[in-house]
């Protein structure tokens, strides 16, 4: 059975946007906006990652390297000033749909293999990624006026 490698790739891919979102907070704490929701959405992403454990154990997590190479391929530190926030936004959103992808794809395998309680998880931390990645799509917008266009 395969669920065990994306519980694996999730649950790393989680924590790795944990840790993601909580460097940015800390890079642009002059933002209060920013590094408010970014620690909120941090401790989001390591409940999702807690949320996990219980399956992972069931299903005897496999954990592979991917999540570990996107983060260290899109995320090599934070950035300053206007332009580096938006591009520290847009490698969170990058990492986030990493996230919202495979819990789509492990709610199919939750579905395959009726584990109902595996489904509520998974309903419940999508709904959340989504809404992370809707922020991150609303803060870039907010940001890109004044990051592309004024000097």
């Amino acid at each position: 059975m395969h669920l065990a490698h994306y519980l694996g790739l999730l649950h790393r891919a989680q924590t790795n946007l944990a840790d993601a979102f909580r460097q940015v907070a800390a890079a642009h704490a002059d933002e209060p906006d920013v590094r408010h929701l970014c620690e909120r959405l941090a401790q989001q992403c390591d409940e999702h990652a807690e949320r996990l454990e219980p399956f992972a154990r069931r299903y005897r997590e496999q954990a592979p390297d991917e999540p570990d190479r996107l983060h260290s391929e899109l995320f090599g530190g934070t950035r300053t000033g206007g332009i580096g926030l938006l591009r520290d936004l847009q490698d969170l959103y990058l990492m986030a749909a990493e996230c919202d992808i495979c819990w789509t794809v492990v709610g199919q395998a939750a579905r395959g293999v009726r584990d109902e309680r595996l489904q509520q998880v998974v309903r419940g931390c999508e709904g959340e990624t989504a809404v992370q990645l809707r922020w991150l799509r609303t803060r870039m917008k907010q940001a890109a006026p004044q990051a592309l266009v004024v000097a």
